[in-house]
């Protein structure tokens, strides 16, 4: 008799990529490029790792209207059933909550992770490893479970976990603190002090705790969608989507949810993690050239430069010379030569201004 598969992955690819700006762009953000030239966007490659671990039927994708179609064209494989697009970005809680009534509805005893689509996975095996004790455990468990990694540098561009008393099971513990992407002074503090991990944006969580964690803190628009209309079809779910999702809140599901709940944990992992949504982060996790270069399928030549990141439109050669600590990107109208340190923030800042100033076609 076959054993009953209850584990289940929702992938987030609705975000606009803004922080690997100039090159994701609002009309084709990061998680539908190749960015690294290696014939797989970063959304299938998501997509692939997760395949190896739980039933391809079991992973749903989550979007946008706007970027449906790179869906479609690129997981053609995936039931138009298992690819929910949002009529308007309103950030990760919404779109957890959405996932997350979709899948109690097909399996009640469902156990969730939900992953971003732009990060990257050096140990697979351990990665596989630590999903499927991460899957136990909330089976068991009515926590959220998130996953963290040590720090390696005291990075301001990611998310922190203060590790607290420990569950009694492997290497998970309660959450005692979140932070976000706090200053260079006080990230260096959480990684000198061995309390604090890095935020992957990985968690995990059966759906009845899940959605009742959603309930206390989000509006009850697919409560009210079960009390209207009990037995609902996915298509009578879709149009209520489209008339009531812009009423939930522009929130993260870290701010919205994980930080207000007294019931998460955090499993220590080791697989190799890399966010791949910032400049700093693409530098850390890529192989150096002479230099500490980084070129990120890119053709470019250093002399007397060091710890640069550079990508290039294809057909454009890179002179790099006396440069140290810089990222320069170009993609369309749009070259962008910033010192690399706090990227992130320095990032959404020019994109504001340029949107402000010149208007969205350099956005």
């Amino acid at each position: 008799m076959a054993i009953e598969n209850n584990d289940y992955c929702v992938i987030l690819a609705g975000g606009k990529g803004m922080r690997l700006w100039p090159c994701s762009r609002e009309d084709e953000p990061k998680q539908f490029l190749d960015f690294f030239g290696v014939g797989r966007t970063q959304l299938q490659q998501t997509y692939e790792r997760f395949a190896k671990i739980i039933p391809k039927d079991h992973i749903f994708i989550n979007t946008t209207q706007r970027y449906l179609h790179y869906v479609v064209d690129q997981l053609p494989d995936v039931d138009g059933n298992h690819i929910m697009a949002e009529p308007v970005h309103r950030n990760t809680a919404p779109s957890v909550a959405w996932a997350c009534h979709r899948i109690q509805h097909i399996n009640p005893k469902a156990n969730l992770i939900v992953t971003p689509s732009d990060q990257a996975v050096m140990k697979e095996d351990v990665f596989k490893e630590n999903i499927l004790e991460g899957f136990d455990f909330v089976s068991k468990n009515n926590c959220l479970l998130t996953m963290g990694v040590k720090p390696t540098r005291p990075e301001p561009g990611y998310g922190y976990i203060q590790i607290g008393e420990h569950s009694g099971e492997d290497d998970i513990y309660k959450v005692k603190a979140f932070t976000e992407k706090p200053e260079r002074e006080f990230a260096k503090m959480f990684v000198d002090s061995g309390e604090w991990y890095w935020n992957t944006g990985l968690f995990l969580a059966n759906v009845g705790c899940l959605r009742k964690s959603l309930q206390k803190f989000l509006p009850l628009v697919l409560t009210n969608l079960d009390v209207a209309r009990p037995d609902w079809t996915i298509e009578e779910e879709n149009e209520w989507i489209e008339t009531y999702f812009p009423s939930f809140p522009n929130v993260s599901l870290d701010y919205g949810v994980l930080e207000k709940s007294d019931n998460v944990y955090v499993m220590k992992c080791d697989f190799g993690w890399a966010d791949l949504g910032t400049w700093h982060g693409i530098y850390e996790a890529t192989s150096k050239v002479d230099g500490d270069n980084v070129s990120v399928d890119t053709e470019a030549y250093y002399d007397d430069s060091h710890n640069n990141i550079v990508k290039l439109p294809k057909g454009r050669i890179g002179i790099i010379s006396g440069l140290d600590g810089y990222i320069v990107a170009e993609k369309g109208n749009v070259l962008f030569i910033c010192k690399k340190g706090d990227s992130s923030a320095l990032v959404r800042k020019y994109v504001n201004d340029i949107q402000l100033r010149l208007g969205e076609k350099y956005v």
